[in-house]
């Protein structure tokens, strides 16, 4: 059994079933074999662009979708107290500030598990991360 985190446009784009991910992470999402994370973070994250009007293509209460993830087989990673203590330990590099971004590359980080992303600048994080590029 293998375990992977995804980022949160990994996990729009699964449940949007978007052209965007690459049809391997597809594979391997859909691969009951492999335990497939999901951080709170995505979460919050995806609460707030809901919010703001930025995420219309995905029109489910955060309540809905927890329960979409879990029937998908994904668990939700709570955020602990390790991947706070090991943001500290992520870079800071000046073009890439997303708090969103970077705690889910210190959960990686602290619970050692590779992380499925599509942004290219989880790229600059490999020394730190094991990272699963979705590249199309």
């Amino acid at each position: 059994m293998q375990q992977y985190i995804i980022d949160t446009q990994i996990l729009i784009w699964y449940q949007l079933k978007s052209q965007a991910l690459s049809a391997s992470n597809y594979t391997l999402l859909l691969d009951t074999t492999n335990h497939i994370f999901v951080s709170q973070v995505s979460l919050f994250e995806i609460a707030i662009k809901q919010k703001i009007g930025k995420l219309p293509a995905l029109n489910l209460s955060i309540e809905r979708l927890v329960a979409i993830i879990i029937e998908d087989g994904f668990e939700i990673l709570p955020i602990a107290n390790a991947h706070i203590n090991a943001y500290q330990d992520i870079p800071f590099l000046e073009h890439h500030k997303d708090p969103f971004d970077r705690l889910i590359l210190a959960t990686s980080l602290a619970e050692n598990i590779p992380l499925i992303s599509s942004d290219a600048n989880f790229k600059y994080y490999t020394p730190q991360i094991t990272l699963i590029y979705n590249d199309i």
